[in-house]
């Protein structure tokens, strides 16, 4: 055996026999002296369903003291630290049903390229009574050189924006249309991946109108290597000078289908043809704008600050005359709300949408303030609000321009319970009652991390985690709660409804009861007997008319009754009989 190459060793060591409860889709890779994935699925191959599922790399035989250190003819891949052999929770897995797991550890430097056996351990049920074995075989390569992504020892996804292509270029007014190459530069298959455009009302930073209310681009999968396409359409802002613009992403994803989010930034350039800057030293504006002033939005806020979408507000804008030298006269500024279906998000409590300011001196600031409404039943998010400036400068009459700002709107998250079903609605001391109901989001906002927790003096606590319900959608509560004490009062439990919203902050809970009784357990109670004298109390022999009056009683009452049905079944014959013999008299 010591004349054999490791890897040959290694693949001695490879089992052979069939895993029904671990499935591996793809060989996972990795390279020696650096950190790797260990991406495989588990399934419930029984009847019922697995509860508290941890699954972690097995540590009762292939754990070693010394680093480096074998056993017999298996080669242990990986460095031994406390997160090696780490559990991870997986939760419940009900029969026949998947869950993808991936654990992380340090693959030893001292190793040959080769393929190489890990232990995977799954344990369920009450303090891990239940448990499985199966094995998961690796590939393991020699690091490369270099600063390539791909090579990052401790990251198996990466992402690289706009390979293989030119820079996109937009020309105002036309509306660029583009498409950004994003791959997937590591080992792993990214899952769950959502590509967010980070936009910004600053002209300087972004481009582009915002004129939708989601620029976000998903995907359940893109593979190791796979290059996907991001659509977009924009239209080139009035207000932006030519030059090159960084548009910012957040992409996030899961590196298996249950693991945990992970987010990162990248950059993606695009060119831009409009206006060109001022020289330095030649004042606030161009040669064409030096005859006009310019006014421009220089704050604004609303009252209240976060508006409930269908109530009415007031927007205080502050308009500022950005010239230097160059007053303004005949003001008039029209409002011109973004629309949904064809409908103004919103709308002026007077009906009229124009203010009008005598004039305006070079620097001046003026307070507009206009009481306003927002449309109900619109979604969450930031709605444009136009600014059509119509003014007259010494040396330039009847100018116009227009200005946006952007305005969030919010919703109020709702919510309602189905029927609560309580199975059983009394229980002993000790035993389980099985609750279910379900959630309906009622509103137009995502519920985050939904909670249901159950309290009452005889019962034990109990959490229930539920997820992310979304608008329109249904999360159930399927929980078991336990009797701890027998109830004293009107049997009320009281169920508490915790979530958070799209920044984390938990809400105000939601409070539902249903009845519940728990009792003691009953025992016989002899008094003050003892039991262990009942042997010297001296039993009547019974007689054998006795002993067959157990079964004589019972059968002559079964006779008793048969007899009577049977007269009573003659009765109604001999009457039937008489009374057709009557009709017939009375025909004849």
């Amino acid at each position: 055996m010591t004349a054999l190459p490791l890897t040959m060793l290694t693949a001695m060591a490879l089992p052979s026999d069939e895993y029904p409860n671990l499935v591996v889709k793809s060989t996972p890779r990795g390279k020696i002296g650096r950190s790797m994935n260990v991406t495989f699925t588990i399934r419930n191959s029984d009847d019922s369903a697995w509860e508290d599922v941890y699954v972690s790399i097995e540590d009762n035989y292939y754990s070693m003291t010394t680093p480096g250190a074998e056993q017999l003819d298996y080669v242990f891949p990986f460095e031994i630290t406390d997160n090696t052999f780490k559990k991870k929770y997986v939760g419940k897995v009900s029969p026949g049903q998947e869950r993808g797991v991936s654990l992380s550890a340090r693959v030893r430097a001292d190793l040959p390229e080769g393929y190489y056996s890990v232990p995977i351990e799954i344990t369920w049920g009450k303090d891990g009574s239940s448990e499985s074995i199966g094995y998961v075989t690796i590939w393991l390569s020699k690091p490369t050189t270099g600063t390539d992504e791909e090579d990052d020892p401790d990251k198996q996804i990466g992402f690289v924006l706009g390979e293989g292509q030119g820079t996109p270029y937009g020309i105002y007014p036309n509306v660029l249309d583009f498409a950004i190459n994003m791959r997937n530069s590591g080992l792993s298959d990214a899952r769950d991946v959502t590509v967010s455009m980070v936009l910004s009302k600053d002209s300087a930073e972004f481009p582009f109108e915002i004129n939708d209310g989601n620029y976000d681009r998903t995907f359940e999968t893109v593979e190791a290597g796979a290059v996907v396409q991001l659509p977009y359409s924009m239209a080139v802002r009035s207000d932006v000078y030519s030059g090159y613009y960084p548009i910012k992403f957040n992409i996030s994803y899961r590196e298996t289908a249950t693991g945990d989010l992970k987010t990162e930034e990248d950059t993606f350039w695009v060119r831009i043809k409009n206006k060109e800057k001022e020289e330095e030293g030649s004042g606030d504006f161009n040669a064409n704008d030096r005859t006009k002033a310019r006014i421009v939005v220089d704050s604004f806020e609303t009252v209240p600050k976060d508006i409930i979408a269908g109530e009415p507000f007031l927007l205080i804008l502050r308009m500022k005359n950005a010239s230097s030298n160059i007053a303004a006269s005949n003001i008039m500024f029209s409002l011109e709300s973004e629309k949904i279906t064809e409908s103004a998000v919103f709308t002026t409590e007077s009906g009229s949408s124009s203010v009008v300011v005598n004039s305006m001196a070079a620097g001046e600031v003026t307070e507009l303030k206009i009481n306003m409404l927002s449309k109900a039943g619109i979604d969450q998010r930031s709605y444009a609000l136009k600014i059509k400036e119509t003014y007259d400068s010494p040396e330039f009459k009847n100018a116009s321009e227009e200005v946006s700002i952007d305005i969030p709107i919010k919703q109020i998250a709702k919510l309602n319970t189905g029927t609560i079903e309580v199975m059983p609605d009394s229980i002993n001391v000790g035993s389980e009652s099985n609750i279910m109901f379900p959630i309906n989001n009622t509103g137009k906002v995502v519920l985050y991390n939904v909670m249901v927790t159950f309290e009452a003096d005889s019962i034990a606590p109990s959490e229930n985690y539920v997820g992310n319900i979304k608008p329109g959608e249904t999360g159930n509560v399927d929980a078991m709660v336990s009797g701890i004490a027998p109830t004293e009062d009107d049997g009320k439990v009281k169920i508490i409804i915790t979530y958070e919203d799209e920044n984390g902050e938990t809400k105000e809970p939601v409070e539902k009861e249903l009845s519940l009784t728990v009792t003691e357990m009953m025992s016989e109670d002899f008094g003050e007997m003892d039991v262990s004298m009942m042997d010297d109390v001296p039993m009547e022999e019974t007689s054998p008319m006795q002993k067959y009056l157990k079964i004589i009683l019972p059968l002559a009452a079964l006779v008793i009754v048969a007899v009577a049905v049977v007269i009573v079944r003659k009765r109604k014959k001999k009457k039937a009989a008489q009374e057709e013999d009557d009709i017939d008299n009375e025909i004849s």
